[in-house]
């Protein structure tokens, strides 16, 4: 046998092992004492946990664990684990030297001497962060396909429902309206209109179940989120309550979306209702509107600009299971008897028709956040230039039905109308509303009157025409008749031809 076919002695192989654990940079592999102190370190090891040798050989593998694993005892567990069955294995939290963590595999195994002696520990770290993000995005893709799956499943469920009961209504309230001509006792006239009134909610039901399967008929055009919600703002108001802080917090200059104004209305009614449910001990429900730029697909949304209509409340919460199956119809942690559940699935019908997606963000005892998501249109808002001065009104009255008349008498000159249902609403609508040119408020309302009311608002807007009107001015007025001075005042009652006239002599 020559000399290069001798074999390798065991220090030679030693060497060749030792070098090549060195150079491995996959994996961190290193030798511990029996104690738990670093006694070797490779190139791997370095480069995953940004230590270099000379800093880490001598100091104890616990550091890399993070506090709360080491107050729970883990490193210690570890390596008891590997010395007395052999081997130990497990996944989790890391750090580096910076700080940072990582996601780690880690195996741990016993090294012993020929005598079966304990002399330490060989242990094996892989970072498997990318894989860890890789597999729960999968999962979550997996549980969004099986939720739009289970929805699309309700949705044709719940649609062929409504469209049967609405043909069962028709026969209904056909009948309802033929017997009408023929019942004459007063007790039979009550009874029916008992039966009618029923029949009207279960049409209201229906329209709710075809609004969440997508197959509800929509007005779209386009509109301005926040010009919406301003005209319907004292509404919105009075489905709070008074326990309750309401904020409103509108962009200016939203881009346009498509809307159904009267079915985004709703929506909206829904949103603040369920919000004032879950604040019982009163709170804060803040109502927004805000544009947003997706960068990348989210959910079922595609990347683009969208105009976001959120109502976030600071009461109660919901827990995941329960906010993953809140826009389900029926589903309704409610009292029986206190709500169908079927609010805010006519709210994800909406934003699901319209393009767009509802967004639930809760967390017990924290509160909730619900935004809906609109595509928004290439075009910034502009609903056209005002034609005239007075082209847009603030109608300020407490008394929710003359408001809501009131407001309707605008509407039918051609006017862009605002409502707000106290002085203190009416001056947050005209600092958020600069371009008003006109206000009608009523004059005897509880807390600020008003004429407190035009005051502060001629301060903040002086060209602002400002009309009052009362029945009874006397309360507010007092023993100063002249506080009316400069300001207009239309008597109650009014008639339409009584404002029409009034509008003409103030220009």
């Amino acid at each position: 046998m020559s000399g290069d076919d001798q074999p390798a002695s065991p220090a030679t192989e030693l060497d060749r092992l030792r070098l090549f654990i060195s150079s491995v940079t996959d994996y961190a592999i290193y030798m511990l004492s029996p104690e738990g102190k670093v006694a070797s370190w490779n190139a791997g090891a370095e480069r995953f946990k940004g230590y270099r040798a000379d800093e880490i050989i001598g100091q104890h593998f616990s550091r890399f664990y993070s506090p709360e694993d080491q107050a729970d005892g883990l490193p210690a567990r570890a390596l008891r684990t590997a010395r007395d069955t052999g081997k130990f294995e497990a996944e989790g939290w890391r750090l580096r030297k910076d700080g940072s963590r990582f996601w780690a595999s880690v195996v741990i195994d016993p090294v012993r001497d020929w005598r079966g002696e304990l002399v330490g520990f060989a242990k094996i770290t892989r970072d498997i962060t990318e894989c860890k993000h890789a597999a729960a995005a999968l999962e979550k893709t997996r549980e969004a396909l099986l939720q739009a799956q289970k929805m699309e499943a309700l949705g044709q469920l719940t649609g062929g429902i409504a469209h049967d009961f609405n043909n069962l209504l028709n026969v209904v309230t056909n009948g309802i309206s033929m017997l009408r001509e023929r019942v004459r006792e007063a007790a039979d006239v009550r009874m029916l209109d008992a039966i009618d009134h029923a029949a009207s909610r279960g049409a209201l039901l229906t329209q709710q179940l075809l609004s969440f399967a997508r197959q509800q008929p929509l007005k779209q055009e386009p509109r301005d989120a926040s010009r919406v919600i301003n005209s319907f703002e004292a509404v919105l108001r009075r489905a709070s309550r008074s326990a309750i802080a309401f904020e409103v917090k509108l962009a200016a200059r939203l881009p346009q979306v498509l809307l159904d104004a009267a079915q985004f209305e709703t929506a909206l009614l829904n949103l603040v209702a369920n919000a004032r449910d879950a604040t019982p001990d009163g709170g804060r429900i803040v109502l927004s509107t805000r544009c947003v730029e997706l960068a990348q697909k989210r959910r079922g949304l595609q990347p683009g600009k969208y105009v976001v209509v959120a109502v976030q409340d600071t009461g109660q919460g919901m827990s995941p299971d329960v906010a993953c199956r809140a826009v389900e119809p029926f589903f309704t942690t409610k009292e029986l008897g206190k709500g169908t559940g079927l609010g805010l699935s006519q709210v994800y019908g909406l934003v699901q028709q319209s393009g767009g997606d509802l967004d639930i963000v809760s967390h017990p005892g924290q509160g909730t956040t619900m935004s809906m998501y609109f595509p928004a249109l290439d075009v910034l808002h502009d609903e056209g230039p005002e034609p005239d001065a007075a082209e847009k009104v603030l109608v300020v009255d407490d008394q929710p039905d003359v408001l809501e008349i009131t407001s309707e008498l605008f509407r039918t000159l051609g006017f862009d109308v605002l409502s707000a249902d106290s002085g203190e609403h009416a001056l947050e609508m005209l600092e958020r509303t600069p371009d008003l040119s006109l206000m009608l408020s009523d004059v005897v309302m509880p807390g600020m009157s008003g004429i407190q009311l035009a005051r502060k608002a001629k301060v903040l807007s002086p060209a602002l025409k400002v009309i009052l009107s009362s029945g009874y001015a006397n309360p507010a007025v007092g023993k100063d008749p002249g506080c009316l001075d400069g300001f207009n005042f239309l008597p109650k009652p009014y008639r339409m031809a009584d404002l029409v006239k009034m509008l003409r002599s103030i220009g």
